[in-house]
């Protein structure tokens, strides 16, 4: 790597906004904020809108609508009954 091009990566502590979930991870932004962590030590934080702990999709409260596909939606629309659908 070519020395003085690349920013400095060190630990910091991302916070969840709206639910208060905190995990430690390496990046490098940084923050005038500090956080003291479990281990003792002084981290910045960072506070981000959106983590694992309140996205829908990892909380399972997420909605997914059944798409039809091509086939389903042709026999649909002209009437058609699909001869190989189980029943």
């Amino acid at each position: 790597m070519k020395p003085n091009i690349h920013p400095e990566y060190h630990p910091v502590v991302f916070l969840d906004s709206t639910t208060g979930f905190k995990f430690l991870s390496g990046s490098t932004k940084n923050s005038a904020e500090t956080i003291e962590w479990e281990d003792g030590n002084t981290y910045p934080v960072i506070r981000v809108e959106v983590t694992s702990d309140s996205h829908p999709f990892y909380t399972g409260r997420q909605k997914f609508t059944q798409a039809d596909g091509r086939v389903d939606r042709f026999n649909k629309k002209y009437g058609l009954k699909d001869e190989n659908a189980a029943e």
